[in-house]
C-alpha cells in the first residue's frame, strides 16, 4: 500500500499512547491536589505514619528519609530506605498518608519476598538496557541487508519486549502495594473510613499512570512489529 511521503499510519498508536499518558497524569495531579488539602483527623504526618506502619509490620531496618520534589516518593530496596517527598514527609493531608502507606506497602513486599517485586527487580537491568539499545539496533538493521539485518532487528525487538515486560510486571506490584496500604490505614486507625475512601481515590489515580505506561509500551511494541514486519519476513 502506498502512503504519501512522511505519512506513517502507525503514528496513531503513538498519539493514543500520548493521550493516555496525558489523561492519567492530569487525573493524578488533580486528585492529589484535591485531597492534599484535606487534613487527616489524627494530624499525623506522612513520615510519622510511615514509621508507625513499618513498626506494626515488624520492619525495623528500613529508614524513612526526606527527598526533595513532589510525588518523588519511592522505596529503595537495595539500601532499605523509604524516601518521602516534600508534599508527603511533613504533610498531614489524607493524600500524604495514602502515598506514605503505599511506599510502606513496597517495603512490606520486599520484607515478605513478594514474587512480582522480585521479578521486577530482576528485569530492571535488562529493561533499562533494552529501552536504550533496542531502537538503535532496529534502525541499523533496517539500513542493512541480508541475515545480519534480520538478526539485528529481531535482537532489538526482543530487548524492547523486555522493557515492555517490566512495565507489565509493575502493574501487580503497584496495585498490591496500594491494596496493602488501604488495609493498613483502615486497620491501624490512622484514617477514618471516609478518609480511607479519599486515600483510595488518590492511589487509584496514581495507579492509572502505571496502566497508561504499560499500554503505551504495548502500543509502541505493536508499532515496532508493524514497521519491521516486511523485513523480518524476508
Amino acid at each position: 500500500m502506498y502512503y504519501p511521503m512522511f505519512y506513517d499510519p502507525t503514528y496513531i498508536l503513538i498519539l493514543i499512547g500520548i493521550l493516555l499518558s496525558m489523561l492519567a497524569s492530569s487525573k493524578v495531579k488533580t486528585t492529589y491536589a484535591k485531597y492534599n488539602r484535606v487534613r487527616n483527623h489524627a494530624g499525623v504526618t506522612g513520615a510519622q505514619a510511615a514509621q508507625q506502619i513499618l513498626r506494626q509490620a515488624g520492619i525495623y531496618d528500613v529508614q524513612v528519609q526526606h527527598v526533595s520534589g513532589q510525588l518523588t516518593d519511592h522505596y529503595d530496596p537495595r539500601n532499605k530506605v523509604l524516601r518521602l517527598s516534600d508534599a508527603t514527609y511533613g504533610s498531614t493531608s489524607v493524600a500524604a498518608l495514602g502515598v506514605a502507606a503505599h511506599e510502606c506497602g513496597h517495603a512490606i513486599q520486599h520484607a515478605t519476598n513478594y514474587l512480582p517485586l522480585s521479578i521486577r527487580g530482576a528485569l530492571v537491568p535488562v529493561a533499562n538496557f533494552g529501552a536504550q539499545i533496542s531502537w538503535p539496533l532496529i534502525i541499523i538493521g533496517l539500513l542493512m541487508n541480508g541475515n545480519m539485518s534480520v538478526l539485528l532487528i529481531n535482537a532489538g525487538i526482543i530487548l524492547f519486549i523486555a522493557a515492555v515486560a517490566f512495565q507489565i510486571v509493575t502493574l501487580p506490584v503497584e496495585f498490591n502495594a496500594s491494596s496493602r496500604a488501604l488495609r493498613i490505614l483502615q486497620g491501624s486507625g490512622l484514617l477514618y473510613d471516609e478518609e480511607v475512601g479519599q486515600a483510595r481515590k488518590v492511589l487509584s489515580a496514581a495507579a492509572m499512570t502505571y496502566v497508561a505506561g504499560a499500554a503505551t509500551a504495548i502500543l509502541q511494541l505493536l508499532r515496532l512489529l508493524i514497521l519491521t514486519r516486511g523485513r523480518r519476513d524476508e
